[in-house]
């Protein structure tokens, strides 16, 4: 995953390589292993939400707010590993996947439908 000036995740990558080269874990980190904790990781984020009314931030105290907290901070740090296993710029990625979205999603066209691009 090459780094960008501005992105800031080459520094978490670098961060997350020597967290993962100091517990000699790389042997478990396999893109399989890495996504499916990405998903799991994921999963996690919805038990504050669970039972929630409506979903809305407001009703999330802040206990469940810091969960949420920590959970996004897993999901990113194994998006993070899994993309340096990968060799993929995320940065890049997601700003080529925006580009794509502009085009399947045009503003004119969908600005407050949530409909899939295939269904308006």
């Amino acid at each position: 995953m090459a780094e960008t000036a501005d992105d800031g995740l080459g520094e978490l990558r670098d961060r997350v390589r020597e967290f993962v080269r100091e517990r000699d874990w790389d042997q478990f980190h396999t893109p399989k292993n890495l996504a499916a904790s990405v998903c799991i990781e994921a999963a996690e984020l919805l038990e504050p939400f669970q039972w929630l009314e409506t979903g809305a931030s407001s009703e999330l105290s802040e206990a469940s707010r810091e969960h949420v907290r920590h959970e996004l901070a897993d999901v990113l740090i194994y998006l993070i590993r899994l993309a340096d296993k990968l060799d993929v710029d995320l940065a890049c990625a997601a700003r080529e996947k925006l580009a794509l979205n502009r085009a399947k999603y045009p503003a004119d066209k969908v600005r407050g439908d949530a409909r899939k691009y295939n269904e308006y």
